[in-house]
């Protein structure tokens, strides 16, 4: 268990903190607290986003590369966006009508690729290697969920900005298509190695 499959499995582990974070406060005691469960939440999900583009570094810097890691960081990528996204759609009402279809989209769109590329790998022995337009859909997801979390605490209220949570609303469409965007790009690279008729 090395260094980089450690910051995987503490990555793994820091999903459910933030969700019960997110999710476990009534929704009174939530707002009495919101500011604070806001700011919580998202250094959680930063602290998690963090260990994400460590791992990987130091996996490839030291030549720590393992088939567990190759496993587990995917997955945890996963778990991470994934409890994230479930959580602000559970907890926040005012942005769910627009928010739940761009989570839809990011969720069909991750199980399409990694089933692709499991597809891929056992036929071919062809790694899906992360694309540029993979890693900058990834962090549009990470800057929409903090943006999602903290536009109320530093934004003040009583203007444009705040009031209609333009930043949210910004951040979620440039989310959208960023990730419409990767996975069309992944699906014309690989397709061709995906015979329908076997």
């Amino acid at each position: 268990m090395n260094l980089p499959n450690k910051l995987s499995i503490l990555r793994v582990i820091m999903v459910p903190l933030f969700v019960a974070v997110m999710c476990i406060p009534t929704a009174e005691f939530f707002a009495a607290y919101e500011t604070w469960f806001r700011i919580i939440a998202a250094a959680l999900f930063i602290l998690t986003a963090l260990t994400d583009m460590l791992d990987g570094q130091i996996a490839r810097r030291c030549n720590l590369v393992t088939d567990f890691g190759k496993f587990i960081d995917p997955l945890a990528d996963k778990f991470m966006v994934f409890g994230a996204m479930l959580a602000i759609l559970y907890r926040f009402d005012y942005i769910r009508p627009l928010f739940v279809w761009a989570a839809l989209i990011v969720i069909f769109r991750e199980l399409a690729i990694t089933s692709m590329r499991l597809i891929v790998v056992n036929k071919s022995g062809t790694v899906v290697a992360a694309a540029w337009l993979g890693k900058v859909k990834t962090v549009t997801q990470i800057i929409c969920i903090v943006t999602i979390l903290l536009e109320p605490v530093i934004i003040p209220a009583g203007n444009f900005v705040s009031d209609y949570n333009i930043l949210s609303y910004v951040t979620i469409i440039a989310m959208t298509v960023m990730t419409l965007w990767s996975g069309i790009d992944y699906m014309k690279a690989y397709w061709p190695l995906l015979d329908p008729n076997k």
